[in-house]
């Protein structure tokens, strides 16, 4: 019996017809909206040449003045997300650690500061964090750079921060519970058994989805341009850029693609930080077996 069946029924002769067909048709519906689409953006002349040469078209004359000022938004858009995510980061681990480590009365503030922000929106943490320091008066421009920078990365460190809390805490639970105690056992304390042991294995783990969810950071810079708030990302630029040249089509399906090709590199790199740690996991088990046979 195949590993798979033991999971699940193996789908029979019909249900694999059925399934072949629900595809096909599938397909074809998409397909077929797709040419619609295509055709109704045609006919309101979408694709004319003087729409997509100031994108495409090198000697047109507003070219270089287009790519300036994206390039400009997409490097505001990374400092943002460089900005959240590393805050993300160094703040869900803290939250996480805490949560599995602190005893039950402390840890009831932690998880409820977890559970408040895994339920908010993120555009509406964001639009908190900016009308709650204006409000109080906390002045930021001491920082480098705009103030609506910072209230954007303090919203998107408050939303993921939390989120990478619950995937530390996931993968640290996932990993055999013998470990820990094994540490205690030849002397170690809690915190020296969650630094030194569990926490390196678990990243391990939980590397794929904290890949996601870095990925969702970057995405939601875009948030900023929905509020409203100053700060000239990527979408904001490309938003500019369209209603000087009315062409907002045009501009949104190349800004749209642009943060595609960024979420595929940093997928693709997932993938192959994945590898190279599996790779170096599975030589250091064989090392550890050759030494133990020894």
């Amino acid at each position: 019996m195949s590993q798979t069946s033991v999971l699940y029924d193996a789908p029979g002769p019909r249900a694999v017809r059925r399934a072949r067909i629900g595809t096909a048709v599938a397909v074809l519906a998409f397909l077929g909206l797709a040419v619609l689409v295509v055709l109704r953006l045609a006919d309101r002349g979408q694709f004319d040449a003087d729409l997509w040469n100031p994108w495409i078209n090198p000697s047109d004359d507003t070219f270089s003045q287009v790519w300036t000022l994206v390039g400009r938004g997409l490097a505001a858009t990374l400092i943002a997300a460089s900005l959240a995510i590393v805050l993300s980061l160094l703040v869900g681990v803290l939250l996480g650690v805490a949560r599995m480590m602190l005893g039950r009365g402390w840890r009831v503030p932690v998880v409820a500061w977890i559970e408040l922000f895994r339920g908010l929106p993120v555009v509406v943490t964001i639009v908190f964090v900016w009308r709650a320091m204006v409000e109080i008066g906390i002045d930021v421009s001491v920082l480098p750079g705009e103030p609506a920078l910072w209230y954007l990365v303090i919203g998107l460190t408050l939303y993921n921060s939390v989120i990478i809390a619950e995937i530390l805490r996931a993968g640290v639970g996932s990993l055999p519970s013998g470990q820990r105690e094994a540490a205690l056992a030849v002397g170690l304390t809690n915190g020296q058994a969650m630094r030194s042991i569990l926490l390196p294995q678990a990243f391990r783990v939980m590397l794929p989805a904290l890949i996601s969810q870095l990925v969702v950071v970057l995405k939601d810079t875009s948030l900023v341009a929905v509020i409203g708030l100053g700060y000239l990302e990527l979408l904001r630029r490309g938003n500019q850029i369209s209603q000087n040249l009315d062409n907002p089509i045009q501009s949104l399906l190349i800004v749209g693609a642009i943060f595609i090709l960024i979420n595929y590199g940093l997928s693709k790199l997932a993938e192959y930080v994945e590898r190279r740690m599996g790779r170096a996991s599975g030589s250091t088990a064989q090392v550890g077996s050759a030494v133990g046979g020894a």
